[in-house]
Protein backbone atom coordinates (compact mmCIF):
# COMPACT_ATOMS: atom_id res chain seq x y z
CA UNK A 1 0.00 0.00 0.00
CA UNK A 2 1.35 3.45 -0.91
CA UNK A 3 0.54 6.81 0.71
CA UNK A 4 -2.35 7.63 -1.62
CA UNK A 5 -3.90 4.21 -1.10
CA UNK A 6 -3.48 4.59 2.66
CA UNK A 7 -5.30 7.94 2.59
CA UNK A 8 -8.16 6.43 0.61
CA UNK A 9 -8.34 3.57 3.11
CA UNK A 10 -8.52 5.79 6.19
CA UNK A 11 -11.26 7.93 4.62
CA UNK A 12 -13.63 5.08 5.46
CA UNK A 13 -13.02 5.87 9.14
CA UNK A 14 -11.88 9.51 9.22
CA UNK A 15 -12.88 12.78 7.60
CA UNK A 16 -9.90 14.92 6.58
CA UNK A 17 -10.40 18.34 8.20
CA UNK A 18 -7.38 19.96 6.59
CA UNK A 19 -3.61 20.15 6.27
CA UNK A 20 -1.47 21.47 9.10
CA UNK A 21 1.51 22.40 6.98
CA UNK A 22 4.46 20.23 6.17
CA UNK A 23 8.00 20.06 4.93
CA UNK A 24 9.67 18.24 2.03
CA UNK A 25 9.00 14.56 2.60
CA UNK A 26 6.24 15.25 5.14
CA UNK A 27 2.49 15.81 4.96
CA UNK A 28 0.43 16.49 8.08
CA UNK A 29 -3.34 16.13 8.15
CA UNK A 30 -5.90 16.76 10.85
CA UNK A 31 -8.65 14.15 10.66
CA UNK A 32 -11.85 13.44 12.58
CA UNK A 33 -13.23 10.01 13.43
CA UNK A 34 -16.62 9.77 11.70
CA UNK A 35 -18.33 7.92 14.54
CA UNK A 36 -16.49 9.13 17.64
CA UNK A 37 -16.00 12.76 16.58
CA UNK A 38 -12.42 12.57 17.86
CA UNK A 39 -9.60 14.41 16.09
CA UNK A 40 -6.21 12.89 15.32
CA UNK A 41 -3.10 13.80 13.34
CA UNK A 42 -1.89 11.70 10.42
CA UNK A 43 1.69 12.31 9.30
CA UNK A 44 2.85 10.93 5.97
CA UNK A 45 6.64 10.71 6.00
CA UNK A 46 9.33 9.73 3.52
CA UNK A 47 11.67 8.48 6.24
CA UNK A 48 11.13 6.26 9.25
CA UNK A 49 11.05 7.96 12.66
CA UNK A 50 12.17 5.31 15.18
CA UNK A 51 11.20 7.48 18.15
CA UNK A 52 7.56 7.27 17.05
CA UNK A 53 7.74 3.49 17.10
CA UNK A 54 9.19 3.69 20.61
CA UNK A 55 6.49 6.10 21.80
CA UNK A 56 3.66 4.12 20.24
CA UNK A 57 1.24 3.26 23.04
CA UNK A 58 3.19 5.16 25.72
CA UNK A 59 1.10 7.60 27.74
CA UNK A 60 2.99 10.51 29.29
CA UNK A 61 1.51 13.83 30.37
CA UNK A 62 4.10 15.85 28.43
CA UNK A 63 4.19 13.87 25.18
CA UNK A 64 1.55 13.38 22.48
CA UNK A 65 0.20 9.85 22.33
CA UNK A 66 1.27 7.91 19.24
CA UNK A 67 -1.49 5.49 18.28
CA UNK A 68 0.13 3.63 15.39
CA UNK A 69 2.96 3.61 12.86
CA UNK A 70 2.47 2.07 9.41
CA UNK A 71 5.22 1.12 6.98
CA UNK A 72 4.05 1.86 3.43
CA UNK A 73 5.55 1.06 0.04
CA UNK A 74 6.70 4.67 -0.38
CA UNK A 75 7.23 5.83 3.21
CA UNK A 76 5.56 5.77 6.60
CA UNK A 77 2.35 6.93 8.23
CA UNK A 78 2.13 7.99 11.88
CA UNK A 79 -1.21 8.41 13.64
CA UNK A 80 -1.03 10.51 16.78
CA UNK A 81 -3.05 12.54 19.22
CA UNK A 82 -4.35 15.93 18.13
CA UNK A 83 -3.73 18.52 20.85
CA UNK A 84 -6.08 21.46 21.15
CA UNK A 85 -4.13 24.47 22.36
CA UNK A 86 -1.54 27.08 21.46
CA UNK A 87 2.18 26.71 21.02
CA UNK A 88 4.58 28.83 23.06
CA UNK A 89 5.54 30.83 19.98
CA UNK A 90 1.94 31.96 19.59
CA UNK A 91 1.59 32.68 23.30
CA UNK A 92 4.64 34.95 23.57
CA UNK A 93 3.34 37.07 20.70
CA UNK A 94 0.65 38.22 23.13
CA UNK A 95 3.03 38.76 26.06
CA UNK A 96 6.13 37.33 27.72
CA UNK A 97 6.05 34.70 30.44
CA UNK A 98 6.59 35.40 34.11
CA UNK A 99 9.15 33.27 35.96
CA UNK A 100 6.61 30.97 37.65
CA UNK A 101 4.71 30.13 34.47
CA UNK A 102 7.93 29.74 32.46
CA UNK A 103 9.25 27.34 35.11
CA UNK A 104 6.12 25.21 34.79
CA UNK A 105 6.50 24.97 31.01
CA UNK A 106 10.22 24.18 31.13
CA UNK A 107 9.67 21.49 33.75
CA UNK A 108 7.13 19.87 31.43
CA UNK A 109 9.56 20.00 28.50
CA UNK A 110 12.32 18.50 30.65
CA UNK A 111 10.01 15.76 31.87
CA UNK A 112 9.32 14.79 28.24
CA UNK A 113 13.02 14.98 27.41
CA UNK A 114 13.87 12.66 30.30
CA UNK A 115 11.79 9.93 28.65
CA UNK A 116 13.55 10.44 25.32
CA UNK A 117 17.06 10.74 26.72
CA UNK A 118 16.77 7.74 29.02
CA UNK A 119 15.93 5.66 25.95
CA UNK A 120 18.72 6.97 23.74
CA UNK A 121 16.84 9.62 21.74
CA UNK A 122 17.78 13.28 21.21
CA UNK A 123 14.95 15.63 20.13
CA UNK A 124 17.23 18.19 18.40
CA UNK A 125 14.51 20.76 17.65
CA UNK A 126 13.38 22.34 20.91
CA UNK A 127 11.78 25.69 20.07
CA UNK A 128 8.61 27.65 20.97
CA UNK A 129 6.61 26.21 18.07
CA UNK A 130 7.28 22.65 19.25
CA UNK A 131 5.87 23.16 22.74
CA UNK A 132 2.07 23.22 22.96
CA UNK A 133 0.04 24.29 25.96
CA UNK A 134 -3.21 22.36 25.67
CA UNK A 135 -6.59 23.86 26.46
CA UNK A 136 -6.52 22.05 29.81
CA UNK A 137 -3.08 23.45 30.66
CA UNK A 138 -0.88 20.44 29.87
CA UNK A 139 2.61 21.05 28.44
CA UNK A 140 3.27 18.88 25.37
CA UNK A 141 6.58 18.51 23.50
CA UNK A 142 5.86 17.69 19.84
CA UNK A 143 7.49 17.17 16.42
CA UNK A 144 10.07 14.38 16.41
CA UNK A 145 11.18 14.77 12.78
CA UNK A 146 14.71 15.82 13.73
CA UNK A 147 14.99 13.27 16.54
CA UNK A 148 17.92 10.88 16.35
CA UNK A 149 19.31 7.94 18.27
CA UNK A 150 22.52 8.54 20.20
CA UNK A 151 25.34 6.15 19.31
CA UNK A 152 28.65 5.92 21.15
CA UNK A 153 30.33 4.84 17.90
CA UNK A 154 29.62 8.08 16.04
CA UNK A 155 31.64 11.28 16.25
CA UNK A 156 29.15 13.58 14.49
CA UNK A 157 25.49 13.55 13.48
CA UNK A 158 24.64 11.98 10.12
CA UNK A 159 22.28 14.84 9.25
CA UNK A 160 22.61 18.48 10.30
CA UNK A 161 19.15 19.41 11.56
CA UNK A 162 17.71 21.86 14.05
CA UNK A 163 16.56 25.47 14.22
CA UNK A 164 19.12 28.27 13.97
CA UNK A 165 19.48 30.06 17.28
CA UNK A 166 18.25 27.07 19.28
CA UNK A 167 20.58 24.35 18.01
CA UNK A 168 23.94 24.09 19.83
CA UNK A 169 27.31 24.06 18.01
CA UNK A 170 27.56 20.26 17.98
CA UNK A 171 24.46 19.99 15.78
CA UNK A 172 26.38 21.74 13.01
CA UNK A 173 28.93 18.96 12.67
CA UNK A 174 31.31 19.86 15.51
CA UNK A 175 30.53 16.65 17.40
CA UNK A 176 27.68 14.21 17.97
CA UNK A 177 24.57 15.62 19.63
CA UNK A 178 23.28 14.02 22.82
CA UNK A 179 20.85 14.91 25.60
CA UNK A 180 22.93 17.94 26.52
CA UNK A 181 22.21 19.38 23.06
CA UNK A 182 18.54 19.56 24.01
CA UNK A 183 19.53 21.20 27.31
CA UNK A 184 21.19 24.01 25.32
CA UNK A 185 18.00 24.56 23.31
CA UNK A 186 15.86 24.52 26.46
CA UNK A 187 18.04 27.30 27.87
CA UNK A 188 17.47 29.41 24.76
CA UNK A 189 13.75 28.64 24.93
CA UNK A 190 13.53 29.75 28.56
CA UNK A 191 15.31 33.01 27.79
CA UNK A 192 13.02 33.74 24.82
CA UNK A 193 9.98 33.08 27.00
CA UNK A 194 11.21 35.55 29.62
CA UNK A 195 12.80 38.26 27.46
CA UNK A 196 11.65 37.69 23.89
CA UNK A 197 15.31 37.59 22.85
CA UNK A 198 18.16 35.13 22.33
CA UNK A 199 20.43 35.02 25.42
CA UNK A 200 23.30 36.40 23.32
CA UNK A 201 21.20 39.56 22.82
CA UNK A 202 19.51 39.92 26.19
CA UNK A 203 19.93 37.60 29.15
CA UNK A 204 17.14 37.08 31.67
CA UNK A 205 17.85 38.57 35.09
CA UNK A 206 18.64 36.82 38.35
CA UNK A 207 18.65 33.08 38.93
CA UNK A 208 16.90 32.43 35.63
CA UNK A 209 19.78 34.11 33.82
CA UNK A 210 22.31 31.98 35.68
CA UNK A 211 20.43 28.80 34.78
CA UNK A 212 20.21 29.85 31.14
CA UNK A 213 23.93 30.66 31.05
CA UNK A 214 24.76 27.16 32.30
CA UNK A 215 22.37 25.56 29.80
CA UNK A 216 23.93 27.39 26.86
CA UNK A 217 27.62 26.78 27.49
CA UNK A 218 29.52 26.02 24.28
CA UNK A 219 31.18 23.02 25.91
CA UNK A 220 28.50 20.37 26.61
CA UNK A 221 30.46 19.21 29.67
CA UNK A 222 29.75 22.57 31.33
CA UNK A 223 25.98 22.39 30.84
CA UNK A 224 23.49 20.57 33.05
CA UNK A 225 24.20 16.94 32.31
CA UNK A 226 20.59 15.78 32.28
CA UNK A 227 17.04 17.08 32.07
CA UNK A 228 16.54 15.89 35.65
CA UNK A 229 19.46 18.08 36.80
CA UNK A 230 17.89 21.08 35.06
CA UNK A 231 14.55 20.38 36.74
CA UNK A 232 16.31 20.37 40.13
CA UNK A 233 17.96 23.70 39.33
CA UNK A 234 14.60 25.21 38.43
Amino acid sequence: MNKNEFLEEIKNIYTVIGALGGKPGKKVLRCRHKKLGRDIIIKLLSDDVPVCRFLCGIKHENLPEIYDVYELDDGFAVIEEYINGMNVGEIIKTGLYGCADARTVIRGVCSALSVLHENGFVHRDIKPENVIISDDGAVKLIDFDACRTYSEDKKTDTQILGTIGYAPPEQYGVSQSDGRSDIYAVGVLLNVMLTGRHPSEKLAAGKAGRIITKCTQINPDKRYQSAAALIRAL
